[in-house]
């Protein structure tokens, strides 16, 4: 997914996990959109979770979380990204990333200019 592209929807929200509900819920209304099934719904929406959970403990006080999500006829590519002064990558055998990479078509981590990103893709199960 090219990032230079204009994100189709964009959040966002205070680096609190009080706010990270509010974020699976419109990622699920955005699966549900693409024509999801309930199934794929909840495993985005799971996905979503776990990457707030690799990115808030290293997000920076008083920063924001900021999810971008681009669709495609049957496909959703989140990117969420929070500031960190001191980000630490994730491990690809860490349990969180091992879960993201289950759920997700595509999973990524990138770390620059003190932005750490998770981006991850997700394809819909129905045909046309």
């Amino acid at each position: 997914m090219d990032q230079t592209m204009r994100s189709d929807v964009s959040l966002r929200l205070p680096a609190d996990s009080a706010y990270v509900s509010v974020l699976r819920t419109a990622a699920s209304g955005l699966a549900a959109r693409a024509n999801f099934t309930i199934e794929d719904i909840e495993d985005f929406r799971m996905a979503i979770n776990e990457a707030c959970s690799l990115l808030l403990p290293m997000a920076d006080a008083d920063s924001d979380l900021t999810a971008d999500f681009y669709l495609v006829p049957r496909s959703i590519t989140a990117s969420v990204e929070v500031t960190s002064s001191s980000p630490t990558p994730t491990e690809p055998s860490d349990w969180a990333w091992q879960v993201l990479s289950a759920l997700t078509a595509d999973a990524s981590q990138r770390v620059e200019h003190g932005r750490v990103t998770v981006s991850l893709t997700m394809h819909s199960a129905v045909d046309g």
